[in-house]
């Protein structure tokens, strides 16, 4: 849905229906808030989503491509203070390359909508819509990427993502990850 137009309630909930399964799953709550809350609240529930998605990349990312031990890391994702150009640097270092400029465009027009909200600024109902449709387009977009990767889909399910392959030890995960970016104590 191109975002010169201003998507109405129906057509929002549209655009979830016509999304992917994984999407769908990882959205789930999504109509229900829609129709019960105000825009703020869906909002801010997806950005939360959004935030868990990009963790859950980069965990599948260290764990399935780089072998690390999934308990360091658990450890060192949630540890990590994460910012958007953090997420954005991670990801090329757990991926090997940058998340492309359509996907990162996406997101971003609907991070400000965000930000104005979190802040208590005036925001049109339209444009809150419009940053809803744009998260939808963006978890389709990053889950794309991400299983173009040979990972699973960061918004949907994490069933069987990382193979039978033998992870590393502890102490050699905890090199890996402190090389790829990540704070560890």
């Amino acid at each position: 849905m191109p975002n010169s137009l201003s998507p109405t309630y129906k057509a929002v909930l549209k655009r979830f229906e016509q999304s992917t399964p994984s999407v769908q799953w990882y959205l789930d709550q999504m109509p229900d808030l829609i129709k019960g809350f105000p825009w703020e609240v869906s909002l801010a529930w997806v950005f939360l989503r959004v935030e868990q998605a990009h963790h859950r990349a980069l965990y599948c990312g260290v764990v399935k491509r780089h072998r690390a031990h999934r308990e360091i890391a658990e450890r060192a994702i949630n540890g990590h203070h994460m910012t958007r150009q953090g997420f954005n640097d991670l990801f090329a270092n757990v991926f090997g390359c940058q998340l492309s400029e359509a996907t990162s465009k996406k997101i971003a027009k609907a991070e400000g909508v965000r930000d104005q909200v979190i802040h208590g600024k005036d925001v049109k109902d339209a444009a809150m819509r419009n940053a809803l449709v744009d998260v939808i387009e963006y978890a389709e977009l990053l889950n794309g990427e991400v299983k173009g990767h040979d990972c699973v889909e960061p918004f949907g399910r994490l069933t069987g993502f990382k193979g039978r392959g033998k992870p590393l030890d502890k102490s050699t995960s905890r090199w890996l990850l402190k090389g790829i970016g990540f704070t560890l104590a």
